[in-house]
């Protein structure tokens, strides 16, 4: 079973969507000893804006790491992603990543009757993290609605989000927020579990 454990904050130790995102990953090592994880720090090695060349498949060191991306995508069973939620929306760092996987004709087609996934079947799980609180479809906030737009869009629908926000409200929503987050956790591991072994 193959996992892609993706962070794209840029607090290092201090993130908080770095922390959920490891013990998530860690968990699931716990639950299956023979998980293959592979690790993309988009904050520590960050992609370039999408370009002309990225459009086009370019060929050199950027078209090859593009390529690798895409690979790794199309190669895990669940992705992991820390995402924080900065000014509204997710880092560009993550929105480029993005950028890499939502290709037509290896992730999604156009067809007569609309667009159709071609990813479905993995499951993905995104430890978000905001500073304020956002209530359940806010229009005011376009991270963790978009990402469920674009795995919706790819055909996956296994879609799991565990959040951490009112973080910056004070210390000790700071502190509540990442208890449930972690308490979420917990209770998320033996459905993935299950979902790993079948």
């Amino acid at each position: 079973m193959n996992v892609l454990h993706v962070d794209s904050s840029i607090l290092g130790e201090a993130s908080a969507s770095r922390a959920l995102s490891g013990e998530i990953v860690r968990r699931l090592r716990t639950s299956q000893a023979e998980l293959q994880v592979t690790y993309v720090d988009l904050a520590a090695a960050p992609l370039s804006h999408y370009s002309a060349a990225s459009l086009a498949a370019g060929a050199g060191a950027e078209g090859a790491r593009d390529a690798a991306l895409l690979a790794g995508f199309l190669r895990a069973d669940v992705i992991v992603i820390g995402a924080p939620l900065y000014n509204f929306s997710l880092p560009s760092q993550l929105k480029a990543w993005v950028d890499r996987i939502v290709i037509q004709g290896k992730t999604f087609r156009y067809t007569a009757q609309g667009p159709q996934g071609l990813a479905g079947g993995k499951r993905v799980i995104v430890a978000i993290a905001r500073g304020g609180v956002y209530a359940p479809e806010a229009g005011t906030e376009f991270g963790e609605s978009y990402l469920k737009f674009v795995f919706n869009f790819l055909g996956i629908t296994d879609l799991t989000f565990v959040r951490a926000e009112g973080l910056n409200v004070s210390p000790e929503s700071r502190e509540q927020s990442l208890q449930g987050a972690h308490a979420s956790i917990q209770s998320l591991s033996p459905a993935v579990a299950a979902a790993l072994a079948a």
